[in-house]
């Protein structure tokens, strides 16, 4: 599996083979007893009105979502730690300018970054992924995406398969990465997260499911992708029929996931912060149906906003 170097990839990356689905990267376990985590209360709160796409670089307090499931990701976007005495796993790395704030956030905790032992992507965009060359170097972590993020995150660009090439700000190149697939799961002591190819968004999008739980109540926590049918000027849905019905297949992914819990890149697209503050209910077992349905509704209402010959 560990088959990328920066250096080498973009020569050998057809000759590098992903992991059979369903093999589970293992960590090795730290060598020292973590502390008990507590929640800092020195940190300012989120602006209560602000947008979805507002506060990417500004550090969110950091805070339990659900059992052995952290947030610590800006106001804008969504860095979840999930830990374990053997290891951590670090779901997103967010922007370039938000690492220092999420390794910040993972040190407020009581967590060291130096016992995260994977870091995995969302989708290869410089909002999501712009972080983790920095994360990389923090933690000495294993960076795990699927094949399509793989020259982009060793690049720092992406290239005419993504709909929002001509938009996307380039971001640092990770020094090392190793390929995931579908339905893998990565595994850190008693940690186990599940790889779910959901592309559309990106061609590297990945959502990913576990288990955490508090005493004897367990919640499958589902972090799923974004799924917005958005692109650059030049892009055309329509021009491109095999990424369509890779993005219907990923919205029905979504809508079987096992998902009590819905957390989204972007946290104010699910109301997580709400939820997490107990203003609305954190469990809901229909959110990521209605999650892919508002998917779908919008992948339709773009198709044929496209037919009409108007402009994306």
């Amino acid at each position: 599996m560990r088959c990328l170097t920066a250096a080498a990839c973009l020569l050998v990356l057809t000759a590098c083979q992903p992991a059979e689905p369903g093999s589970a990267p293992t960590a090795t376990a730290p060598d020292h007893a973590p502390p008990a985590p507590s929640e800092p209360a020195d940190i300012p709160a989120c602006p209560a009105d602000a947008d979805v796409m507002a506060g990417w670089d500004e550090r969110a307090p950091p805070r339990r979502v659900f059992g052995n499931t952290w947030y610590v990701g800006t106001c804008g976007l969504t860095a979840l730690l999930v830990t374990s005495d053997q290891g951590h796993v670090l779901l997103d790395g967010a922007t370039e300018a938000a690492a220092t704030s999420i390794e910040a956030n993972i040190r407020a905790l009581g967590f060291d970054p130096a016992d995260v032992a994977y870091i995995v992507n969302s989708h290869e965009h410089f909002d999501h992924a712009a972080g983790i060359a920095g994360l990389q170097r923090a933690t000495g972590a294993r960076v795990l995406v699927r094949v399509p993020a793989v020259p982009v995150l060793l690049s720092g660009r992406s290239g005419r398969n993504d709909p929002q090439m001509l938009e996307l700000t380039p971001f640092p190149p990770v020094a090392e990465v190793d390929v995931i697939a579908d339905g893998d799961t990565v595994q850190a002591g008693p940690l186990t997260l599940t790889a779910h190819a959901t592309p559309g968004h990106a061609p590297g999008g990945t959502s990913w499911s576990w288990q955490s739980c508090e005493g004897e109540r367990c919640l499958d926590i589902a972090y799923v992708d974004s799924v917005s049918a958005i692109s650059d000027k030049a892009y055309r849905y329509l021009d491109h029929p095999a990424t369509v019905d890779a993005f219907r297949g990923a919205l029905d992914t979504i809508a079987e996931l096992p998902c009590d819990v819905l957390i989204t890149p972007h946290p104010l697209a699910s109301d997580l912060f709400a939820r997490i503050d107990g203003k609305a209910p954190l469990q809901d077992a229909g959110a990521c149906r209605r999650y892919a349905d508002t998917g779908r509704a919008n992948l339709d209402k773009r198709l044929a906003r496209e037919k009409t010959g108007a402009a994306p």
